[in-house]
């Protein structure tokens, strides 16, 4: 796209006017009086801040965005089609089902956007005319690209992506899951613990891609080029084996659940380390798996929510995108789990008490625990000594007495230390 022919046959506003504009559609949006949809094609904004403000259902088709600021904006079935959003900072911003065909991401950051559904696949764009502007267009398609874009930690679930430039990108865990990247350009890209189960790569370019750790369930790689890409550690689908074993490792589970429910008098604590709990999907919410031990197993999505964990051995899984939430985690051995994007909002994770003046601390040393959510949990006293916390909102979570040591508390949200353990 050439900067100078970019910006012809298109009406600059000044941050007041935009402003105007968009209080307008705040009130058309909520349904107050005086409200109007924000119409804002083939305009140039860039630069402008947009950060905090609200445009679902917005239509800034074909507009220059570039470099604006957009931190938290909710863009929701926003129409972007065949839009300049070169560097725009995107980070956090909601982008569910919002048309991005033909747009231009080169470079923008999208930390952390919610982008599901979006759609970023070739568009035919309409160009104003240098002199004559809206009143002659003329059509030029245009591939979607988001070059050297930043998605760390964005989600974007069943997202359309065929055919579009993704060199050198940034995708690292990223949630993928049923995303469309059929014939992408995802040379070189960073796909590092990214989760793309059930994404379509069909003729894609993974050239050089490094997808070290990343969830590959379900995702056939046959026709994808894939010459100097990394695949170490990366999770593949489940295993008949794994499949035939879910039985009885939930009979396991049952089994200590009837341990709980008499004192120990029946059943037996379940030994789930190494295992594939894959298969076992939503069938552990809510039991009672107190002292279970699933070391190094993998976990990756189970709906563990509402269970009980007391003194459970977590140490070492892959509890990726795990429902946690509500689980009382009291005591348990989470050191080195991996729990990025894992739901923790509600979980109970302070000291077990043992007895009169005994009680066992949470471990969660060099816990990976990036993106996760982990709103209003009680995490008063737990160790964190080493963890990965980026990226994690801490939103209303109880950290009274908690050990921080060596971890980088900057790019954590919500942490406040004055709530009350």
């Amino acid at each position: 796209m050439n900067a100078a022919q970019s910006v012809v046959g298109r009406r600059r506003l000044s941050q007041a006017e935009l402003d105007m504009i968009v209080t307008a559609h705040e009130k058309f949006v909520t349904g107050k009086q005086g409200g109007k949809r924000a119409t804002l094609r083939f305009m140039q904004l860039s630069g402008l801040d947009l950060s905090f403000r609200n445009l679902v259902d917005a239509d800034l088709t074909g507009s220059l965005l570039e470099g604006c600021r957009m931190v938290r904006a909710k863009l929701d079935r926003a129409s972007l089609f065949g839009c300049d959003l070169r560097k725009s900072d995107l980070r956090q911003a909601s982008l569910v089902r919002a048309d991005l065909r033909g747009a231009c991401l080169r470079g923008a950051n999208l930390g952390q956007a919610d982008l599901t559904q979006a759609d970023f696949r070739e568009g035919q764009i309409a160009i104003p005319h240098p002199r004559r502007g809206l009143d002659t267009l003329r059509h030029e398609a245009r591939q979607g690209e988001v070059d050297e874009a930043n998605f760390s930690g964005a989600t974007l679930d069943g997202s359309r992506f065929e055919g579009v430039s993704a060199f050198k990108a940034d995708f690292s865990d990223c949630s993928l899951k049923g995303a469309k990247l059929s014939g992408a350009n995802l040379k070189e890209a960073n796909l590092v613990g990214a989760i793309l189960e059930g994404a379509d790569v069909m003729g894609a370019n993974l050239e050089g891609a490094n997808l070290s750790g990343a969830v590959l369930a379900g995702v056939d790689t046959s026709t994808a080029r894939v010459s100097g890409a990394s695949m170490a550690g990366a999770v593949g689908s489940v295993t008949p084996e794994a499949i035939s074993r879910a039985r009885e490792l939930h009979e396991r589970c049952l089994s200590n659940q009837r341990w709980c429910q008499t004192g120990g008098k029946e059943g037996a604590v379940a030994r789930l380390d190494g295992q594939d709990l894959r298969p076992l999907g939503d069938k552990l919410k809510g039991l009672r798996l107190t002292a279970m031990s699933a070391r190094g197993a993998c976990m990756v999505g189970v709906d563990l929510s509402g269970a009980q964990l007391q003194g459970a051995n977590l140490q070492n899984a892959d509890l990726r995108a795990a429902n946690l939430r509500g689980a009382d985690l009291r005591g348990a051995r989470l050191a080195g789990a991996n729990l990025t994007k894992a739901d923790l909002r509600q979980a109970f994770l302070s000291p077990l008490p043992l007895g009169p003046e005994r009680q066992t601390q949470t471990g969660l040393q060099s816990v990976r625990m990036r993106y996760a959510m982990v709103q209003a949990a009680d995490l008063s006293g737990a160790l964190l000594d080493g963890a990965d916390l980026r990226g994690s909102d801490f939103t209303g979570a109880r950290v009274a007495k908690a050990s921080f040591r060596d971890v980088d508390l900057t790019q954590v949200q919500g942490l406040d230390f004055s709530l009350p353990g």
